[in-house]
């Protein structure tokens, strides 16, 4: 229809938006616990050394605190958002940030290692509601006009928290013990329960999930995960999961290929504009995770910096991502989303290329340029393809676009590292495998733009025309 003569709706009780100042303490609750998902998974990575001694577990171990994290985080992704279509945003995303909280408590008291890992897996199938349905929110709190700009302040908040993270699980390393990483969430998570009233109260399908096909989603992630990690140095083990994983998502896929809103979003990736963004998504993801492992080794062994200088060239990435992200808010609400994240893409595997190919032994200040081209590339390809993947679908599946927009970062941040791993398992020479990882992700990330570059209209038509406005796929 029209959109003049859209109507109030079960699933958009409000159809443009929350009215202020009800929106700014909704959007407020939805961007502080997205920030403490995204500051409690940078932070943990510093504690590791100390829990360990402090623990008197072997180093190797303690990784379990990271992985099980993002473990939960990709398996739960796609369910959750399910979930919130089916029970309702709200209510999902606050039973994430209650059970995230509680885990956070878990994570604090936890004597063993065991204990911290299995307190880490529940806070990451918290964080997974929040992360997938967080987003899905801010379609129904900001009027479709401003959704740009609040994509783009939330990304500038995440990428603000992922450059923080470090420095201040260090602060707080410096005056406590490592417990208190996660006990100052606590105080944070009640914050945002008591302004949780605030978000819209989305009505649910009441659609029921199939426990067989979350069972074959969990196994799916979990195998390709772990397969992925193991495949370099254990190719045998690591086949084995990958097949397994294969299998699971082949039956996943035969499972949910005929139901209304499948687990796995066929419907949504049917949308051409829709799928087109996931790609991009996951090569540019893919690009960015390689580009910044490589770099630290680049950086050390090959530009011979020392720990502290290479630390200061890769400051300028995420506040460039942070300082590019709310502008490309702003323009992804006035122009055409496909040329921002093919301009975006292109910046960023500039920037990626430049420094490959930099010769080792000039002055190595330049690369703080290609390290602003990097992140401000980075922030002006991703929030205006994250507005892409959330206008092009209905608003009754707002979760699961959610999901697979998470989806779709993980997935490609795990295969940059894998990536990064082969690279170095194969190649000799400190600096063969991190410039060859860095053209490869340069390679990558303009994959992504042009992708994107197939979104674009043709002259004279709309790029993109807000789901709701027409059936949902495959109705």
């Amino acid at each position: 229809m029209p959109r003049s003569t859209i109507a109030r709706t079960p699933d958009s009780p409000h159809p443009d938006g929350l009215p202020m100042p009800r929106r700014a303490v909704a959007a407020a609750s939805v961007i502080a616990a997205i920030v403490l998902v995204v500051l409690d998974g940078a932070i943990a990575n510093i504690a590791l050394p100390t829990v360990a001694g402090t623990l008197g577990v072997p180093p190797a171990d303690t990784v379990w605190i990271i992985t099980a994290y993002q473990l939960a985080l990709v398996i739960a992704l796609l369910p959750v958002g399910a979930l919130g279509e089916s029970l309702g945003h709200r209510r999902v995303f606050t039973g994430g940030v209650l059970l995230f909280t509680a885990a956070s408590a878990g994570c604090a008291l936890a004597p063993t290692l065991p204990w911290l890992i299995a307190a880490r897996f529940v806070q990451g199938l918290g964080g997974a509601a929040v992360m997938a349905l967080g987003v899905a929110l801010l379609r129904f709190v900001y009027p479709q006009r401003l959704l740009g700009a609040a994509i783009g302040w939330n990304a500038l908040a995440i990428a603000l928290a992922s450059a923080a993270g470090p420095t201040i699980g260090a602060g707080i390393l410096a005056v406590a013990p490592w417990p208190f990483l996660f006990a100052v969430n606590i105080p944070v998570g009640i914050v945002v329960l008591a302004t949780a009233r605030a978000l819209p109260a989305v009505a649910g399908t009441r659609r029921r999930l199939d426990p067989v096909s979350v069972a074959l989603n969990a196994g799916f992630f979990a195998a390709l995960v772990m397969g992925a990690e193991a495949v370099a140095a254990q190719p045998l083990r690591g086949g084995a999961l990958l097949l397994a994983a294969a299998l699971c998502l082949a039956g996943l896929v035969r499972r949910e290929k005929e139901r209304e809103a499948p687990l796995v979003p066929l419907d949504l990736l049917r949308v051409r504009s829709f799928r087109l963004s996931v790609v991009a998504s996951v090569l540019c993801f893919t690009g960015q995770m390689a580009g910044t492992v490589a770099l630290p080794f680049y950086l050390q062994h090959g530009l011979g910096q020392g720990i502290v200088t290479a630390g200061l060239f890769l400051v300028p990435w995420p506040l460039a991502t942070a300082v590019a992200a709310p502008i490309a808010g702003r323009l992804s609400d006035r122009v055409g989303t496909g040329w921002l994240c093919a301009v975006g893409g292109l910046l960023l595997a500039a920037g990626l290329a430049l420094t490959a190919v930099w010769p080792l032994g000039q002055d190595p200040r330049p690369l703080l340029v290609f390290m602003v081209m990097c992140g401000f590339g980075f922030g002006l390809f991703q929030t205006p393809n994250n507005r892409n993947m959330l206008l092009t679908v209905p608003k009754t599946r707002s979760g699961a676009a959610g999901g697979m927009q998470g989806t779709a970062r993980l997935v490609g941040q795990t295969a940059g590292a894998v990536l990064m791993t082969v690279l170095f398992s194969q190649l000799s020479g400190p600096e063969a495998a991190p410039r060859l990882g860095l053209a490869v992700a340069a390679a990558l990330t303009l994959a992504g733009g042009l992708t994107s570059l197939l979104r674009v209209p043709p002259r004279g038509a709309a790029e993109a025309v807000e789901a709701v406005e027409a059936p949902a796929p495959g109705r």
